[in-house]
């Protein structure tokens, strides 16, 4: 089997945390992940289908949870399935249309799972600290914007 990769020129660091804001955002809130994404290597942001905006609490509690996950060490490795499987297991809305007989799975340790092309670190030590910069909210979008400080 061929796999057609279609690598996205994101920084490793960055997409590897946004795949981690992205579950943390789906498992704290239940609204799925981003429903548009910029990510830059100075800094990203995240949209979400939401109903309204974060409290303060909230962002701190997304921003803790998403350093917890990046001090655990977990492995971020990929995986490559057959496109019928995938499509089984897997949301493919966001692929390219064409992505070949194989679909690239990224597993980060056992904390989040999904296709993906772009490049990520091997382990999530290598993210560093995680810093939501601020989130704002109009019109049924939550927009959380971010950065990995160098301090």
């Amino acid at each position: 089997m061929e796999y057609a990769e279609n690598q996205k020129n994101y920084d490793p660091k960055m997409h590897s945390v946004e795949h981690i804001l992205n579950s943390t955002m789906d498992k704290m809130f239940k609204r799925g992940r981003s429903i548009n994404a910029h990510i830059e290597k100075k800094k990203s942001k995240c949209d979400y289908d939401f109903d309204r905006g974060l409290s303060e609490e909230e962002v701190k509690a997304v921003e803790d949870k998403v350093n917890e996950i990046i001090q655990k060490d977990l492995p971020i490795i990929e995986e490559l399935l057959p496109f019928e499987e995938a499509n089984e297991k897997y949301n493919l809305n966001r692929i390219p249309d064409n992505p070949g007989e194989v679909v690239r799975i990224i597993k980060i340790g056992d904390y989040d799972t999904c296709p993906c092309s772009g490049p990520h670190v091997s382990s999530t030590k290598e993210i560093g600290k995680f810093k939501i910069n601020s989130t704002s909210y109009e019109e049924g979008v939550l927009r959380v914007r971010f950065k990995l400080p160098k301090d």
